[in-house]
């Protein structure tokens, strides 16, 4: 089936997307319901968002998609991608799934990559709602890892001098400068093809003000009992590896999952990649299963 384009309400602003129901549903039948979010600056219609979601209504599970406010069709200030926002987007997306009747209201999973994996463990630990949670290249510290993403001294003091005149120029003046992406977090040449069209390419101080507070660290260890799983490469090039390890030492180990894969990049979900699909497919199918056994 085609999916559908929704749209659903986040502090008074409309945020566009879009929903997959599986086929053969038969009237009245509810389904477990799994949103995916996409990366830094992204939209909703990213690889990483519309690959995983087709795959999950081809296993039988309802699938959401959605533009964060600011990106893609949504509405909201353009280019200003403050984390604790989207927290409140994803939020309001289990809001807006529950208030679909074929969704199983007991079953809600969410799942991100890279910025949106950041976001997605901490809806998990705010929001008891949601059933499961999965991540791709998250990270769980907004400090440590501008550090090591700029870990050459000459790259940190470029980034901290960055951040000296960010707050100058907003206490001087009240407004805000505007930063490159890639001088936020750098991305090597041969990746830069896997951004979404239309990402936004220069972002506000805010955003990496915000991002450089975030700790997912802080609450993700309130999503035990329900279920984590954490999937990171093992010498990942965008968000350092020990960003996972930490989201798993500071969650509720006995109902986590921490996978460090040797054969992939930063950016996981591609039809190529089976041994990360197998993973998430056998995962879900024992914690969250997409039919009742």
């Amino acid at each position: 089936m085609a999916a559908e384009q929704i749209s659903f309400q986040s502090a008074g602003l409309k945020i566009d997307g879009y929903i997959h129901l599986p086929a053969g549903m038969k009237p009245g039948e509810k389904r477990p319901a799994i949103m995916m979010l996409h990366g830094f600056g992204s939209n909703a219609e990213s690889t990483n968002c519309t690959l995983p979601c087709q795959m999950l209504a081809d296993w039988g599970y309802i699938a959401l998609r959605f533009s964060f406010r600011g990106c893609g069709q949504s509405e909201g200030k353009r280019a200003n991608t403050v984390c604790l926002e989207q927290v409140e987007d994803t939020k309001n997306a289990v809001s807006y799934l529950l208030s679909r009747p074929e969704v199983d209201g007991a079953n809600i999973g969410v799942g991100g990559s890279s910025f949106g994996a950041a976001v997605a463990v901490y809806a998990g630990g705010v929001d008891k709602r949601i059933t499961v949670v999965m991540s791709s290249g998250g990270w769980g510290d907004g400090e440590s890892k501008f550090r090591k993403q700029h870990e050459a001294p000459a790259a940190w003091r470029k980034f901290t001098e960055m951040m000296a005149r960010g707050k100058e120029t907003r206490t001087r003046t009240g407004e805000s400068i505007m930063v490159s992406r890639y001088d936020i977090v750098p991305i090597p040449e041969h990746l830069r093809g896997h951004l979404a069209p239309s990402s936004i390419m220069e972002f506000t101080f805010e955003t990496v003000e915000s991002m450089f507070d975030f700790r997912a660290n802080e609450v993700v260890g309130n999503i035990a009992p329900r279920r984590l799983l954490l999937l990171h490469s093992s010498n990942d090039s965008v968000t350092p590896t020990e960003q996972s390890i930490g989201l798993f030492n500071h969650s509720g180990k006995a109902t986590s999952e921490l996978h460090l894969l040797n054969d992939v990049d930063h950016f996981m979900f591609s039809e190529s990649n089976t041994r990360v699909i197998k993973l998430i497919r056998e995962w879900l199918d024992t914690y969250m299963p997409a039919k009742a056994a």
